[in-house]
């Protein structure tokens, strides 16, 4: 007897809930948070016919004749493989592929509920720089775009890099990128608001690992010149020997030029803005020496570098990465809408133009309700994927990437 089509999919087997059944969380998650969905119907002889064979060839023919067909008869130009090795998961760090696979599945959950974006969860059980990079690029044809997630600092720099240089399509780790438009927009407001021009604000960024250098760069790329970053041993300067290729560039593009050098007690006194993306704590003697109307960005999550009963007290804007606090440094805002705005323009790369037009377009939606509690639009603001989404598109446009 053969099956019906129409009905087959009903017939897997139910998950178990598992040893913690009646944790909502847990719950949850039972079966995971993703399933793959037909777009078409089958009905009957002639629908199964040409979604698959005979039909299915005559499509197969024409793509192998000329593979920009992909792009009309295939989902590859909608759907991002999101990608990780799980070795900086969250705060939680190193816990490998198969612990990282709720994430990879809620990061792709959040590209079709933001940004119309289908993705596919994918787990490496390897951690060799060479391996990931060969893996990734042999199933690039299977996607529109790749989505680095969770990777840890410093081989997800060079992973990324080799990346972009060997495919022609958007390729974009989050944990860099997004926090930078983000971190961007939120610091574009919260200058509006203190009356701050970018090129005369000193900025103090503790944390040189993903997300640190990322934000570095996209500060410098939007006017602020007046920049220190530190890491454990410090600020990055030339000076020291201890240097990677990476922080060593950074120091020369930030510290150098004003000659900040030291430990943050150092670069803190008279400081505008500090932004923390390195876990520990600040000390109160610290955050006082900064200068008045300080803004204080402390995202890491759960823990603060520094708390907001704490950064109130001596800054006038203050922001953290977590949802109970006001002005919420979500990667959400951004990820979503920029590789819908790169798909939708067929974009072979994400550019830095593409990136600050993303946080521009972000800071604008805050408009006449910016606020000391309001620097950001929240993720469920309508408003933000086709915000996003369109001055990406016109910046791929402007770049020279967009190919349609």
């Amino acid at each position: 007897m053969t099956a019906d089509p129409t009905t087959t999919a009903a017939l897997g087997p139910r998950p178990e809930p598992g040893p913690f059944a009646g944790d909502p969380v847990f719950d949850l998650h039972i079966g995971g948070k993703l399933e793959t969905v037909s777009t078409v119907a089958l009905a009957g002889r002639d629908d199964l016919s040409m979604a698959y064979t005979p039909g299915v060839a005559r499509v197969c023919e024409a793509i192998a004749e000329d593979p920009a067909m992909t792009r009309h008869y295939t989902w590859v130009p909608n759907t991002v493989a999101v990608v990780t090795d799980g070795t900086a998961v969250l705060g939680l760090g190193d816990i490998g592929p198969s612990a990282a696979m709720p994430v990879m599945e809620g990061k792709a959950v959040l590209f079709k509920q933001f940004g119309g974006v289908d993705a596919v969860p994918i787990c490496l059980a390897t951690t060799d720089v060479e391996e990931i990079i060969e893996t990734v690029a042999r199933m690039a044809p299977s996607f529109g775009g790749i989505n680095l997630e969770d990777i840890s600092a410093p081989r997800c720099f060079e992973i990324e890099a080799r990346l972009k240089e060997r495919l022609d399509i958007p390729v974009f780790h989050d944990d860099q990128h997004g926090t930078a438009v983000v971190a961007l927009a939120a610091l574009q407001n919260a200058l509006r608001l203190t009356g701050r021009d970018p090129a005369s604000t000193r900025v103090v960024i503790q944390g040189a690992g993903a997300a640190g250098v990322a934000v570095a760069r996209i500060l410098l790329e939007a006017g602020v010149t007046d920049l220190a970053v530190l890491d454990r041993q410090g600020v990055l300067h030339s000076s020291r020997t201890d240097l990677t290729p990476v922080k060593r560039a950074l120091a020369e593009d930030t510290a150098d030029r004003h000659d900040r050098r030291g430990t943050l007690a150092d670069v803190m006194a008279g400081a505008d803005v500090y932004l923390g993306v390195s876990g520990g704590s600040v000390p109160e003697e610290i955050v006082a020496s900064m200068a008045p109307e300080a803004i204080i960005f402390g995202l890491a999550n759960p823990h603060p570098e520094v708390h907001p009963d704490l950064a109130h007290r001596y800054a006038r804007v203050v922001a953290t990465g977590r949802s109970d606090f006001p002005n919420q440094i979500n990667n959400v805002l951004a990820f979503p809408g920029i590789f819908r705005g790169a798909f939708d323009v067929g974009a072979t790369a994400i550019t830095e133009g593409m990136k600050l037009a993303a946080a521009a377009a972000l800071a604008a939606l805050v408009g006449d309700d910016l606020a000391e509690d309001m620097i950001v639009p929240s993720p469920f603001d309508p408003r933000v994927g086709p915000a996003v989404a369109t001055a990406v598109s016109e910046a791929a446009r402007r770049d020279g990437v967009a190919t349609r």
